[in-house]
């Protein structure tokens, strides 16, 4: 399976952060055609497409492309791959790719890889590109889970904006400066939400809170201060709930500015499904032990399964605690146990 490492290999050199996807995208594509892939494309939105077989049935095989910003030097070592990109989520999509091409064409049905562009950004164009294309009867996120897990959730998302504006006093004065003002806002929020998540055992169930960014300025007569933060929803706290709540934390409405961005609603995916299934038969046969996970970020899941409403999962070799880090890489063992595993998966879709 050696060409399976260089293909991701050579997608990993391909330097592709949200929004520069396209050159990856023309790269995976003409892999995919090399793979004998009946059709392989990039759309209107620079993702990748490669479709294999033409039953009226379809799975889609859905990662992403896009990475955060800082390029890794590729290099294996040690048994190990490491690279932007190697875990989240090239790893995962190359193995969709190498997957599908090692099962090849099932009777009645149709495989489609789909490498999403701005899955990084809160845009997600390229999962809204696959969802107008498509509408599968089953999808396999592209995400790391581990060779032996899958993923059947990820929580929901919203970012606040918060701006401050105050006219300029002395430094010796009694009135909070503004960016006291802004740290009274953000401990206020923190606190209301600790409380919330007292009685809720389960991180997925919590609402989680972070102080994102914070800078402060002054013109010589205002003082200013802008401010992120972000927010990990439950399943009844969907971004439409959370809002009037911070809004109603806020002490100083006729100073600030507040918006909100990136709203994504939490998605759970059923457990006992013919998809999740077949990974638990395939997992078994590759000698390893099934588990399930629920993930405290997002992902296109979240996109696209409100809208499909089939049996879906995330499936991905590789240790999410390397994302995003200057140590991304993924074992390549693991790496060639994930193929093997998703191309059985692929193999017994006629057994669902």
């Amino acid at each position: 399976m050696q060409n399976y490492t260089d293909l991701l290999s050579g997608l990993l050199e391909c330097y592709s952060p949200s929004t520069h996807e396209r050159s990856a995208s023309e790269y995976l594509v003409s892999q995919m055609k090399s793979l004998g892939y009946d059709h392989a494309y990039v759309d209107d939105t620079n993702s990748a497409v490669g479709i294999l077989g033409d039953g009226p049935k379809t799975i889609v095989l859905l990662g992403h492309i896009d990475t955060v910003a800082g390029f890794i030097p590729v290099e294996a070592k040690d048994g190990k791959l490491y690279g932007r990109g190697s875990v989240d989520a090239k790893g995962p999509l190359a193995t969709f790719a190498s997957a599908a091409a090692l099962a090849g064409r099932q009777p009645g049905w149709r495989i489609v890889v789909f490498g999403a562009v701005e899955e990084e950004y809160t845009t997600s164009r390229g999962a809204k590109s696959a969802a107008r294309q498509f509408m599968p009867e089953l999808c396999v996120i592209g995400e790391p889970s581990q060779w032996d897990r899958i993923t059947l959730g990820y929580k929901g998302r919203v970012l606040l904006e918060y701006k401050l504006t105050r006219a300029l006093s002395h430094t010796a004065g009694r009135d909070r400066n503004a960016p006291e003002l802004a740290v009274a806002y953000w401990n206020t929020i923190n606190n209301y939400f600790a409380e919330f998540n007292e009685d809720r055992e389960k991180v997925f169930d919590q609402v989680l809170c972070t102080l994102r960014s914070i800078e402060t300025q002054d013109d010589g007569f205002h003082e200013i201060v802008n401010m992120t933060l972000g927010f990990r929803l439950p399943l009844d706290m969907p971004p439409d709930a959370l809002k009037p709540i911070a809004l109603n934390l806020n002490a100083n409405p006729n100073m600030t500015e507040i918006e909100f961005r990136g709203d994504e609603i939490a998605y759970r995916a059923e457990r006992n499904t013919p998809l999740t299934r077949l990974f638990n038969n395939a997992i078994r046969d590759q000698g390893g032990k099934p588990g399930y996970v629920y993930k405290t970020g997002t992902s296109d899941m979240n996109t696209v399964g409100h809208i499909w409403n089939c049996p879906i999962v995330a499936y991905g070799p590789g240790d999410s605690n390397l994302d995003h880090t200057p140590q991304e890489h993924i074992v390549i063992a693991e790496y060639h146990n994930a193929i093997n595993v998703l191309a059985n998966v692929l193999r017994n879709l006629n057994s669902v």
